[in-house]
Parts: C-alpha cells; structure tokens; sequence
C-alpha cells in the first residue's frame, strides 16, 4: 500500500492466528490465540506465537516469536497433539498465566512467564484439591477452550464446547482457582445454557457453542461466547462472575448476518465459520478482535478486528465487518490495496456459500473465490483471491475517495470477461475494465469515476473461466 494504515486482517497476509484474546500491558496490545497452518488439513497445527503492537498504532505489529511449543507439556513429548485456542491472566504473583487445552485431552493445562512475550514453560496442570485433574473426575465435563479473569486471589476459569447436537454437554462452565492458579477453590457451575437445555432461557436461538472469554467493564462481567450458529460472537452479562447470567447480543458475525444497515439482514456477505475473540479497550476505545476463514478450507483463519461502542445500558450494538477495522475509520482512498483486505466476498449462487454455516459447502472447493497466497506455509507471500468465476464479488468497506477517476487492477488467470466497479454491493456498475487470459499478473485499467466521500468499494467479475485478483489501484 501507498500509506501506512490499519487494515483487516490486522497480521501479515501470511500468518494465520485466530481465537485471539487481546491485553494491553505497559503501552502495547497483545494478543494471543491458537495457530492455524496455512494449507493445513486440520485447526491449531503450529505453535502457540504472539504479537504486540502499541497502543498508538494498530498498524504497527511486531512479531514476539514463539512462546510455546506444543511440545512443551509433559503428555505431548513428540508434539502430536496441537495447541487449541488460549487465554492469559496475570496472577497475584504478577507472572503471566497461559491456560490452554490440548485437541486430545479434556484437561486444562497451563504455563507461566514473567514477560507477557515470553516463552513461556510448562507449569501444571488445573486439579481439584485431591489431586484429581478438572474434567477427569467421574461426572466432569471435558474441558475446552479456557478464558481466564483473575480478580484478587482467585482466578475464574470459563471452559466448555457443546455440540449442538450433543445432549449431554450442557453448556458454559465457570470455575473458581485459588491463588496458585491451579487447585479449583469452588467447583464448576453452568453459567450459559447448550442448545439442548437453552428452553426458556432466553438464550435459545443463541446457545453456546464454545470460546468463553471474560472481560469486566464497571461492575458487569462480560462473557463472550461463539453461539451454536458458529459465524457469531455473542455475549451474555451479570454482576457475578459465577451465575445470573442474561443473553444481551451478538456483537460481530464472520459473514455480516443479522446486519441491516446497507443489505437484508438474513444475507451473508461472506461464507461463516466457527468464530471466536474477544474485547478490550486500548486508549478509551473497545474494540472485538474475531476470525475470518480464508483459503476455501476451515483451517487457515485470520484475525481481524472491528471498534465497537457501548450504549448507556450496557448493550453492544452489532458492528459490521470491515477491511478498515484498525484504522478507526475508512481508508485513504488513493493508491495500491491488497484484494486479500476483501471484506465481503460472495456470488449469486448464495447457497453455494452459505452450506448452512456449519456444513461443509461449495467454499470449500474451486467453486467458489477464496482468499490465498502462493507460497507455503510462513512464506511472505501477498494475498490474493482466487477463484474469481461469473457474478463473484470481492467488496472493500470503507475508503475516503476524493478525485478519482481511473481504476487499475492486477488480474491473472484462465478468464475472458471484465471486471465492474460499483459502491454498494447491489448498486449500478460505474465502470468497466476488461480483462484476458494470462499466466502471469497483468494490469489493466479503465477510466472510472469514484464519487468523493466514504465509499464502500465492490469489484464483480463477469465473464468466463476462471479470474485471480492481487491488487486495485486508485488514482
């Protein structure tokens, strides 16, 4: 790009953290979550890594390293079992607490550093007073996905993963650790309802799913959870840590469901997926940091973030997906953009990409576009989506255009058609740029008048094969 701004995803094009639970620890925002592979063939494949960037600056992200291997823990010696998703709190101690599930094992594990960059090392294990592991007692729960607030002494411990299907899960769990950061002080209560027992509960069309994370704000406790519809991150509150908790909303979905503003709200503008994040407030702004599903699989997921706003009573209205998210607002809409910061990405065949969310569908194939990379996993390659066949649309939400009038774009592939540039995702074409078979990037361009202001972009290919787009340019 042409400027340094904030953009979604927040990370390099090639790196693929998602589940992230962001801190802010002496002027810098971390962040910490599972690490997906790209290319890879199931979730969590690499090692636990961190990032910071400062407060100032949500553009700036500084690679921390690894922190933690999967390897680290005592019962995954060869590494054999990944990492799932994390959370950190800061015990009284003052050291920085990472607790974490591995995918085989229904334990909560934990490890400890005196840096919030770490590395970090093995330190035990989450255990009843007797000794018996939390989640291996007869009776237990498996333990998944913990989220972690430590207040004082004692240290709440948020885990559970229920199928929707699955009527023996009941739903959230809450636990109470003592000041080791181990040993439970009061056992586990449910405290959000599974779909099979959410009758009544006025969670019932948003049941948990999995990925609790706790964050207080005044004296409500808010406990954010992916919801049996997987594409959404809702959030549940209460005055106690450990029950009275009430459903109060969906603060993003990874596809812009329920979204009414510029489209009907039961249209998906992306292809959802399991979700998961959490909030935090950097310089007296809160923002939700969640996942986006890139590659035409479920396991090369990115993050991405969004600000959002609390109403007087507490609530968080839904906030859209943006490819300007850590900017704080649109774009400077002038020069060369990345297609990978596509925003929404769709095509006429809706159910081609919505699969019921949470069925595999045609986006998990070359029928539909996919965000990509040349490259292998690591490599620092660019982005670009690929895939790009007849009526499929990549939108950019929001740049600040002022005297534009030429488009320039980078295309490749086996295609024969053009490309038409619009500012809402239904509207009139303003243009047209035809474009031709190529193996390699070609640029092509066409006079086009972007009209001045805040604008949503869209780029729809039509034509025939098969097109792959790098880059726009406006001028």
């Amino acid at each position: 790009m042409t400027n340094r701004q904030g953009v979604n995803p927040y990370l390099p094009s090639w790196e693929y953290v998602p589940d992230a639970e962001p801190y802010v620890f002496d002027g810098r925002v971390y962040i910490y979550g599972s690490h997906d592979r790209f290319n890879g063939h199931a979730f969590c494949l690499n090692d636990y890594v961190c990032w910071s960037a400062p407060v100032e600056s949500l553009a700036d992200w500084r690679y921390e390293g690894v922190i933690y291997r999967a390897a680290d823990d005592p019962l995954n010696p060869e590494g054999s079992m990944c990492l799932y998703a994390p959370d950190l709190t800061v015990g009284p101690d003052g050291r920085y607490y990472l607790y974490y599930v591995l995918d085989k094992l229904p334990i909560v594990s934990v490890a400890v550093s005196a840096t919030p960059a770490g590395p970090y090392q093995f330190y035990g294990n989450v255990k009843y007073a007797d000794g018996t592991l939390l989640g291996e007692r007869e009776g237990d729960e498996p333990q998944f996905d913990p989220g972690v607030l430590t207040e004082g002494e004692w240290t709440y411990l948020y885990t559970g993963f229920c199928s929707p299907e699955d009527s023996s899960r009941s739903g959230a769990m809450a636990t109470v650790l003592g000041p080791d950061m181990l040993t439970v002080q009061e056992e586990p209560v449910f405290v959000v309802p599974s779909k099979q027992r959410s009758i009544g509960s006025g969670f019932e069309e948003h049941a948990f799913f999995e990925a609790p994370s706790i964050r207080k704000r005044g004296d409500t406790y808010y406990l954010i959870y992916s919801s049996t519809a997987m594409h959404e991150l809702c959030y549940a509150t209460s005055h106690h840590p450990t029950k009275g908790f009430q459903y109060r909303g969906v603060i993003v979905s990874n596809c812009d469901l329920h979204i009414d503003t510029y489209k009907p709200a039961n249209k998906p503008m992306y292809y959802g997926g399991n979700n998961h994040g959490s909030i935090v407030e950097i310089q007296g702004k809160w923002y939700i940091f969640y996942h986006r599903h890139t590659n035409g699989t479920a396991f090369s997921r990115q993050g991405c973030l969004e600000p959002i706003e609390f109403l007087e009573d507490g609530t968080i209205p839904q906030v859209e997906m943006t490819s300007c998210g850590p900017n704080g607002g649109p774009l400077e809409g002038r020069g060369e953009f990345p297609a990978y910061l596509a925003c929404h990405l769709f095509c006429k065949d809706e159910e081609m990409y919505t699969g019921g969310f949470g069925r595999m569908g045609a986006w998990m194939d070359s029928r539909f576009p996919k965000i990509t990379q040349d490259g292998r996993d690591g490599d620092p390659e660019i982005g670009y989506i690929a895939n790009l066949t007849d009526s499929a649309t990549a939108g950019y939400k929001y740049l600040y255009c002022e005297g534009i009038w030429k488009v320039r774009i980078q295309v490749r592939g086996y295609c024969h058609g053009y490309f038409e540039v619009r500012t809402a995702w239904d509207g009139l074409a303003l243009g047209r740029i035809p474009v031709d078979s190529t193996n390699v990037w070609q640029e092509y361009a066409a006079d086009i008048r972007i009209p001045d202001g805040k604008q949503a972009l869209y780029l729809t290919y039509i034509g025939n094969g098969c097109a792959s787009l790098a880059s726009f340019t406006l001028e």
